[in-house]
């Protein structure tokens, strides 16, 4: 069955095709074929049905408007015309012999541009002479045809300003008369060989004449004009009508405006040059108004980069026209450059439009907010059945007048920047800018009118405006369809009003006894009046108006969207201008203003102002062609003729006007006017707009296409570098300590001013040149590199630093991660997990190494284990003041802007300045860091990379423990009481006879050293991997119900059942089951089952164990291959006293003497090693199980024993202890190392017990396994994890 057409209708209304993209860009590219509203669509043929005799006219205006027509396009030609001599290869020496061939094919090529000239003489000779007989026909005395026409006079001021600008351009365009040189060389090379060439030369000789002469066209145009018979008359209209029309805003767009400046001059040379009186002009326009009017627009459009100033013209062409010379008040008006400085201030004011912008500012305002109240009236009347008719006629009258009012501020601001542009061309900058391209004498011309001309306000002003020009032309534009019938009701009741009521009273009263002027208002009342709606209302309507139609005694008219024709129009222009003039053109005064007339004022007034109306009408009905006409800015981007001047392919595009728009709103960062920042690329499209269409040239597309390209590009980088550096400071500053905040005193420079960024995110839609471009997703995408830029950076400046730079690493990465969590708010990246890793390089599933534990590693390895010194009361490692053996060879510290670091200056100051609080020393914090940056992916990696480096180490150290065990004595014994602490000393130097073996000493405690370090790192490591784990265990331990038991052991709360978030899951996905209403069960019950896994998964990882306990098994595990080198057993099965070389007796021998070096040696050498030393002798002498010998047979325990035996013998025998004197450090040094020593012994118990002898394994997944019992076995190394496996 099919489905009605209403329903249909219906059924999509519902869907909407709107997105929440902001309306930010003006009007799309419009595709019109023929725009036939202000222009007859059928050339006016339908005007011989009026009866109004006016097919000549009607003739003569088709034939104007098919030559306006044609002159726009030699217009077109001209301005786009660029040199081919440039283009043109030059012949080295050794191919002179092919420069025929050259001639002749530069001749072939140099002729077809030369063809286009003698078109374009052809054609301005041939314009002008049916320019000149067309104002002929209308200056007869007698007058046998009707006309001109209000259209022909506009037609025929269109032509002449063709005619002007043709003239312009070819006077302006060096590269022509350049090129025909050229071609005029190779003619004359070529055609020596041809025959019958007199008729080419002549032709070359005449196109010569017309290049080389300035001002050519309108001297033939005089000739042509004053050939038969005068014209005076005609141009005078002329004059008349554009000085009136200028006068009262006669010319409802701009171009028409310029068009009538452009022409007024020339037409006022023109008329002043005849050989007749020439003051009759100034009878009928006093000379002080057209002063007036040349002052007041000093300089006008032309072309977009050429300008024309009346004075300059007059001035040039009084010396063509020598009757002219006697104008000495016109010929007084200063050209533009010939300024006085006050007066040039003066226009400055009236021509920038940074000193208008305040105002401009405020009309944008005030017409928005009435525009939008009359589209809520008009939408409120168009939901409403049966609105009071009167009302109805209001709103769409009240629409009508504010449509009128937007194309006059469209057409005025639009007409400012056009005029702006004209001044700032014809001012250059003298001040040149110091920061000068490298090529800028190529471009010195066009950057002193254009790049250096605008100065920051400027620039800002004008970005403004064209914001203002195309958020108006867009929203008038979309109620197009809307507005639609009210314009066209609203124009016909116009008509009708006039046509029907106010002539018709006309005809009653003034006009009754006057039938020349009857019969004109009777025509037009048949042309125009719509009799019809007289008789369209329904009966039920008219009645109870028929009261009100009696006493207001004029006709009632229905209203209906039939809009008056353009031949209609011009039938009633020209029949208006009838009744006024008489049909008159030498009658004194002006059109409206003739003082003579015996039409009463009233009267006049009203026809006056129906007749500005009728103007209006047309550009009203053409619409979305008069919209796209007044917001075209393309004109800002052209620069032909300066290429030309500059003798370049093309400009960079710094100097490129609507880039230096974007670039201004860019670098300044205004709030404001960031979300607009993409306007100025509407230029680029209105651009390419008349490139295809207007200028009809392609190379001129492929320039503004290939600028466009480049320059989206370094728009969309800027644009995400400032974003990344706003949210980069932004999270930088959020992530500063409170109390740091409140500590300073101007905390208000680390706060971040708010930017309106959301409109640019949701902009997925950005139209250049036909194309459509997601803004948001080329945003996401530069964010993503940048990113990775960013973290890349960071990796790089850590590896250029020490292991002590990892909190700054930490601390910059989480500045990065929360300025991807705030931007990532407002667009679609990557996660930053996943671009973390992937700039670790550890993205593999097989892979648990990764780049920042690597750096971590090899800095561990190459720097901190050999040049790094623990401290055991601060449980910090400070580097050792002795320089290091092989200086570690490091990266330099790579360059970035501050966004890579916290954005700005101020806040990478106050991030620094905790940065540099953990850059001496390596402790708690910096752990904590390494743990959380490796995550328990790295963590194991580099656990068990430091564990093989610990094997290795100790493998290292057995040949060189081997040759200390060689030179000591055979037998060693205890150190006797007898002769105190001294004879100890010198008994100790002679048994440890190993002056010899220095290097090997240092070798061997730096050995044990690094051991030490390895092993207290692990420590530090155990310490916050236990706060990690109970930390998690906090979270977790409630969803799987366990609770701590009375002896500190994990206890599930609910027995042998199910965990509380087995129990949530399964309770609540019964009860969606049991509900009817639930159609898919299965993804309930999948959701269950996952709830069970995890709480496995958490389950097996709450047992944690020690990484320092497995690292000491591990250790034990490598001691056991050297065991019966350094542990022997004694032969007797008793304790070796004398004879043992065992490890403990060659550590306590090298911590003597190291103790006593650092007493000795200058106060620097005591932290040579710092504590490490203690740590891994003791480890290896706990593990090794000879801890009881060591505290029995160390040499400075001994030397302690026998110290204390000493003093007190001394205090009890009253003698002063002299002989304890010089020993005092010594033995300080020795009691420190004692209970540094029993520190660690403490601690290797409680953690390592021998009896226990247990370890801790960790899986590969970084979770760490239960404790594990062994024998302390040789192949108790091999059960542990191997590297690998």
């Amino acid at each position: 069955m099919a489905v009605p057409v209403e329903e249909a209708i219906a059924a999509l209304s519902t869907f909407s095709l709107e997105d929440d993209q902001p309306e930010v860009q003006g009007l799309a590219v419009w595709v019109s074929a023929d725009r036939g509203a202000t222009t007859s669509p059928i050339e006016y043929n339908d005007v011989a049905a009026y009866r109004l005799s006016l097919s000549e006219d009607t003739k003569a205006l088709n034939q104007l408007n098919a030559l306006i027509q044609e002159g726009k396009e030699m217009t077109s030609v001209l301005y786009t015309y660029r040199s081919c001599v440039k283009a043109l290869p030059q012949l080295p020496d050794s191919m002179k012999h092919s420069q025929a061939e050259l001639y002749l094919e530069t001749y072939q090529v140099l002729d077809l541009e030369m063809s286009r000239l003698r078109e374009i003489q052809r054609w301005q000779a041939s314009a002008a002479s049916k320019l000149a007989a067309d104002m002929q026909r209308f200056s007869r005395p007698e007058r046998r045809i009707n006309g001109p026409s209000i259209t022909h006079l506009w037609s025929m001021l269109k032509l002449l300003d063709v005619l002007l600008q043709l003239d312009h351009l070819k006077n302006a365009k060096a590269s022509i008369p350049n090129d025909f040189s050229w071609y005029k060389r190779t003619f004359t090379q070529v055609s020596a060989q041809w025959q019958d060439t007199d008729s080419m030369r002549e032709e070359l000789d005449d196109l010569q004449i017309f290049l080389s002469t300035r001002w050519a066209i309108l001297l033939n145009l005089h000739v042509e004009m004053f050939r038969v018979n005068n014209v005076e008359d005609i141009l005078q209209v002329l004059i008349v009508f554009a000085v009136e029309s200028l006068e009262l805003d006669f010319a409802l767009l701009f171009p028409e405006r310029h068009i009538l400046l452009r022409v007024l001059p020339v037409l006022v040379v023109l008329a002043t040059s005849s050989e007749k009186d020439s003051e009759s002009l100034y009878k009928r326009v006093k000379i002080n108004r057209l002063v007036n009017i040349f002052k007041s627009d000093l300089v006008i459009p032309a072309f977009p980069d050429l300008h024309l100033s009346p004075a300059a013209i007059l001035k040039e062409l009084s010396g063509y026209f020598p009757k002219f010379t006697t104008q000495a008040r016109l010929l007084a008006i200063p050209a533009p450059h010939e300024l006085p400085p006050r007066e040039a201030q003066d226009y400055q004011r009236q021509y920038l439009i940074v000193n208008h912008i305040g105002a401009i500012r405020a009309e944008h305002d005030d017409f928005s907010i009435r525009f939008a109240s009359s589209m809520n009236q008009l939408d409120l009347l168009k939901s409403m059945d049966g609105a009071d008719i009167e009302w109805c006629k209001e709103v769409k009258g009240n629409m009508y007048d504010m449509i009128v009012e937007g194309v006059q501020l469209l057409s005025r601001w639009t007409g400012r920047v056009w005029e702006q542009c004209a001044w700032k061309f014809s001012r250059p900058c003298k001040d040149q800018a110091p920061e000068l391209h490298e090529n800028s004498g190529l471009y010195a011309d066009y950057e002193k009118v254009v790049r250096y001309n605008y100065s920051v306000e400027e620039r800002k002003a004008l970005f403004e405006l064209i914001g203002y020009i195309k958020s108006i032309g867009s929203m008038m534009q979309h109620c197009d369809s809307l507005v639609a019938d009210a314009l066209w009701e609203t124009i016909h009741a116009e008509v009708q009003d006039f046509v029907q009521n106010t002539l018709a009273a006309m005809l009653r009263t003034t006009f009754r006894r006057k039938k020349d002027l009857s019969r004109i208002l009777s025509d037009m009342r048949t042309l125009a009046a719509d009799w019809m709606a007289n008789t369209s209302k329904p009966e039920t309507e008219l009645q109870p108006l028929q009261q009100e139609v009696e006493d207001s005694r004029g006709s009632y008219f229905y209203p209906r969207p039939v809009a008056p024709t353009a031949a209609q129009v011009h039938c009633l222009q020209f029949l208006i201008y009838e009744v006024v003039s008489g049909g008159n053109l030498r009658k004194p005064g002006g059109l409206f203003g003739n003082s003579g007339s015996e039409i009463p004022v009233d009267d006049l007034k009203q026809l006056e102002t129906f007749f500005y109306k009728l103007g209006f009408f047309l550009h009203v009905l053409d619409y979305t062609a008069t919209i796209a006409t007044l917001t075209d800015l393309g004109f800002l981007w052209f620069r032909e003729f300066y290429l030309e001047t500059s003798r370049v392919i093309q400009f960079p595009i710094e100097c490129s006007l609507p880039w230096m728009l974007v670039d201004n709103v860019l670098e300044s960062t205004n709030a404001g006017l960031f979300e607009s920042v993409v306007i100025p690329f509407d230029i680029y499209n209105d651009a390419a707009q008349q490139a295809l269409t207007m200028l009809k040239q392609r190379f001129l597309y492929d320039e503004i296409e290939a600028e466009v390209d480049h320059c989206f590009d370094i728009f969309v980088s800027k644009l995400s570098q400032i974003i990344f550096t706003y949210y980069k400071s932004w999270a930088a500053s959020q992530l500063l300590d409170p109390s740091f905040l409140f500590a300073v005193d101007n905390g208000e420079k680390y706060s971040i001013q708010p930017m309106r960024l959301s409109a640019l995110f949701k902009m997925t839609r950005v139209r250049l040149l036909g194309r459509t471009v997601d803004l948001r997703c080329l945003l996401a995408q530069r964010m993503n590199k940048i990113f990775r830029e960013n973290l890349e950076f960071l990796f790089d400046r850590f590896e250029s630093q020490d292991i002590c730079a990892i909190v700054e690493l930490e601390n910059l990465v989480n500045i990065l991660k929360h300025t991807h969590f705030l931007l990532s708010k407002c667009l679609a990246m990557d996660s930053f997990n996943l671009m973390f890793s992937e700039m670790q390089e550890n993205t593999s599933l097989v892979s648990y190494s990764s780049r920042l534990a690597y750096q971590i590693w090899t800095e561990m390895q190459n720097d901190f284990l050999p040049n790094f010194i623990l401290c055991n009361t601060t449980q910090r490692f400070v580097r050792s003041p002795k320089a290091s053996v092989a200086p570690v060879q490091k990266p330099s510290m790579p360059y970035a802007k501050a966004n890579f670091y916290c954005g700005n200056q101020d806040l990478n100051s106050a991030h620094q300045s905790f940065a540099r609080l953990h850059s001496g020393f390596f402790g708690i914090s910096h752990m904590f860091s390494i743990v959380r940056l490796l995550g328990p992916r790295s963590l194991p990696w580099l656990i068990r990379a430091l564990l093989d480096h610990l094997s290795n180490k100790i493998s290292s150290l057995e040949p060189m423990i081997t040759g200390l065990q060689e030179a000591l004595p055979k037998s060693i014994g205890l150190l006797s009481f007898d002769g105190g602490v001294t004879g100890c000393i010198k008994l100790i130097k002679e048994q440890l006879n190993w002056a010899s073996k220095t290097e090997l000493k240092d070798e061997v405690l730096r050995g044990v050293k690094e051991i030490g370090s390895t092993l207290y790192w692990m420590g530090l490591l155990d310490i916050i991997l236990r706060e990690v784990d109970t930390t998690r265990f906090m979270q977790t331990a409630p969803w799987l119900g366990f609770i701590p038991g009375a002896d500190g052991q994990i206890v599930h709360s609910q027995g042998e059942g199910e965990s509380p978030i087995v129990d949530l899951f399964k309770s609540t996905i019964a009860a969606i089951v049991s509900n009817p209403v639930c159609l898919n069960p299965n993804s309930f019950y999948t959701m269950s089952k996952q709830a069970e896994a995890a709480d496995l998964l958490y389950k097996a990882n709450m047992s944690t164990g020690s990484v320092l306990e497995y690292a000491l098994a591990f250790t034990s595990a490598a001691l056991d291959k050297y065991c019966s080198k350094w542990s022997a057993t004694p032969k007797t099965g008793f304790i070796d006293i004398t004879t043992s070389k065992d490890f403990y007796r060659i550590f306590s021998g090298l911590q003597i003497e190291y103790l006593e070096e650092s007493v000795l040696s200058s106060p620097n050498n005591r932290v040579m090693l710092g504590d490490s030393v203690a740590w891994g002798g003791c480890t290896i002498i706990y593990l090794l199980g000879q801890q009881l010998h060591f505290e029995l047979f160390d040499f400075s325990y001994q030397v302690l024993n026998v110290a204390d035996v000493e003093a007190t013998s001394l205090a009890q025998t009253h003698r002063n202890p002299q002989t304890l004197q010089g020993w005092e450090g010594l033995l300080e040094a020795m009691k420190k190392a004692r209970r540094l020593n029993n520190h660690v012994f403490s601690m290797l118990k409680a953690r390592c017990p021998l009896e226990d002898k247990t370890a801790c394994a960790i899986k590969q997944s970084g979770a760490p396994l239960h404790r594990i019992k062994f024998e302390n076995t040789v192949s108790a190394f091999e059960t542990l994890p191997q590297k690998g496996a």
